[in-house]
């Protein structure tokens, strides 16, 4: 399915298949999908004018705010990057600087786009690698010669003999071709020359204003000035072909072109997910405490990028323009107004995710592709254990999940995940020296297990 033929409808039931409830959040980022197909399509000078409708949603932990972006990504096949808020300083400071995530999120577009280019490659890379493979597996024989020249025209007319026997020399070399795709040679060993890259000293004194990149960026520079030196290794054969074929890989990818499409990539449909925006908030009730002018300064910081703006990366200049911006927070302590006006303007979709209750964890556990009991299940299957949840037993999971959320910290759905490992330790420790056979969990299981911990507020703090 690609991007042009997803709408928001079919947008919302693919984030369906993973993600619970929150259909005002789904909702929202399906339209600012189908917003950049859409502005693609506008023609003229109209199309870079249209800038993305950034999103802000608040909400507790564990309620689905980052995998639903990490989701949309992924079915826009877009560079993704999650970046917590709170890892930035303003300028000045000892930290990050907030260009850096435009320079990681270039990064994985490069990546991204390499892969791809690679698996176009992949098929005539392996035919390349194998046939240099035979070479060091049965080195060609001497060149025949050629018999000596003759103004006799009869002798000119008559078959080389010398050709004969080439033939033995060919019929072995595939012979061996057989053998290695049957896998028959796979633990022989092979001398070959691997390139050794060359260890260069890291720099990482510097912080801001794209320093923490300059030790990339010198082993890159004298990465040209001394290239890299082939060293001889014995290997197996079947590494050495792993190894030959990422090398005529390399040479058949156009890294030119990559690195143009995946800026293009980064540019068009790149998304950053800014978690935690609300640790750089500023209170404005007059009790200022230490870091609150950094905190103001990194949102200063963020608004050039935000808005649109050339960053330098070490692939060349990269435009902010129409980049997705979605940032979270739970906003506890403060409000999404308490962020500075500026900055506010830039993201004019607010969308609140709701809390998870029992209903919610009960088909967490069951409904998406990824539950957790199916999770559990295939995993006791490696280990020939039939693992069997009665739906009673959910419902009791669910519930005390609930439950100690309300009483303790409200950690969402994480909180199934600590409750599962709490409830199957002991079929996990044991499993693989149970006899092969059915484990069923029952309500009552449940209950002894976790009953007696999520009574007691003290303890399920420590262990739920």
């Amino acid at each position: 399915m690609t991007l042009k033929s997803l709408t928001p409808k079919e947008i919302v039931t693919e984030l369906d298949k993973y993600i619970i409830g929150q259909d005002n959040a789904k909702k929202f980022v399906a339209i600012a999908l189908r917003n950049r197909w859409r502005r693609q399509q506008v023609e003229g000078h109209l199309q870079e004018e249209i800038s993305p409708k950034n999103i802000i949603m608040i909400g507790p932990t564990g309620v689905g705010k980052t995998e639903i972006a990490r989701r949309l990504a992924r079915l826009a096949q877009s560079p993704f990057l999650k970046i917590e808020a709170s890892k930035f300083t303003e300028v000045g400071y000892v930290g990050r600087d907030v260009e850096s995530m435009v320079r990681d999120l270039t990064n994985l577009a490069v990546n991204m786009v390499r892969s791809e280019e690679r698996r176009k490659v992949d098929k005539k890379a392996a035919l390349l690698a194998e046939d240099r493979l035979l070479d060091l597996l049965v080195p060609p024989g001497p060149k025949p010669t050629a018999p000596p020249e003759s103004t006799d025209t009869k002798v000119l007319e008559s078959p080389f003999e010398v050709q004969k026997p080439a033939e033995p020399a060919l019929s072995t070399k595939e012979k061996f071709r057989r053998m290695l795709k049957d896998g028959k040679l796979d633990h022989k060993d092979v001398e070959m020359d691997v390139s050794q890259n060359m260890s260069m000293p890291m720099v990482e004194v510097f912080s801001n204003a794209g320093m923490e990149d300059m030790g990339s960026g010198l082993k890159d520079v004298f990465g040209k000035m001394f290239p890299q030196k082939p060293k001889r290794k014995k290997v197996q054969v079947s590494e050495a072909l792993r190894l030959l074929t990422m090398e005529e890989a390399e040479k058949l990818i156009d890294e030119d072109k990559v690195i143009q499409n995946a800026i293009q990539r980064t540019e068009q449909s790149g998304i950053i997910f800014l978690d935690e925006i609300d640790k750089i908030t500023s209170r404005h009730d007059g009790a200022h405490q230490g870091g609150e002018v950094s905190r103001e300064g990194v949102q200063r910081d963020l608004l050039p990028i935000v808005e649109g703006s050339n960053v330098n990366t070490k692939f060349g200049m990269v435009k902010t323009d129409h980049i997705l911006f979605i940032a979270s927070g739970a906003f506890h302590l403060c409000k999404p107004s308490d962020l500075i006006p500026e900055l506010q303007g830039r993201f004019p979709i607010r969308v609140e995710l709701d809390s998870l209750g029992e209903k919610e964890f009960y088909r967490i556990l069951t409904e998406p592709e990824n539950a957790l009991i199916k999770q559990y299940i295939a995993l006791m299957a490696t280990e020939g254990i039939e693992l069997i949840f009665d739906d009673e037993s959910i419902h009791e999971i669910a519930k005390i999940g609930a439950k100690v959320n309300q009483k303790t910290d409200n950690i969402g759905a994480r909180r199934l995940h600590t409750m599962l490992e709490r409830l199957l330790e002991d079929l996990s420790f044991n499993a693989p020296d149970m006899e092969e056979g059915e484990f069923k969990v029952t309500a009552s299981y449940v209950r002894e297990q976790l009953d007696n911990i999520a009574s007691d507020e003290d303890l399920s703090r420590f262990i739920l």
